[in-house]
């Protein structure tokens, strides 16, 4: 029963974000690649906390990383816990 509330809650509650109009910075719903660090490459699309699946290629906007990335533009250099990112496209 609690799902049931917790669920009815959270659609009652929902808010529709429309897309940012430019994507000179990461912003809720864009799709950000960067460069880790380690040498790796990753892209990630920034969503809604329901919608994030991280190995389905979506982040949560309240994760780390994406409280990391959002406000920043393509070349900017972040540190997301132990780790540093440069953000190489918004989409």
């Amino acid at each position: 029963m609690r799902d049931v509330r917790y669920y009815a809650e959270r659609i009652r509650t929902a808010q529709l974000q429309h897309l940012p109009a430019s994507y000179d910075v990461v912003a809720f719903g864009h799709t950000v690649t960067f460069a880790r660090d380690d040498g790796r490459t990753q892209t990630f699309r920034i969503v809604g906390e329901d919608e994030a699946n991280p190995s389905h290629g979506s982040i949560s906007h309240g994760s780390p990383v994406a409280l990391a990335l959002i406000g920043k533009a393509v070349g900017d250099v972040v540190r997301a816990g132990q780790r540093e990112l440069e953000i190489v496209a918004i989409a």
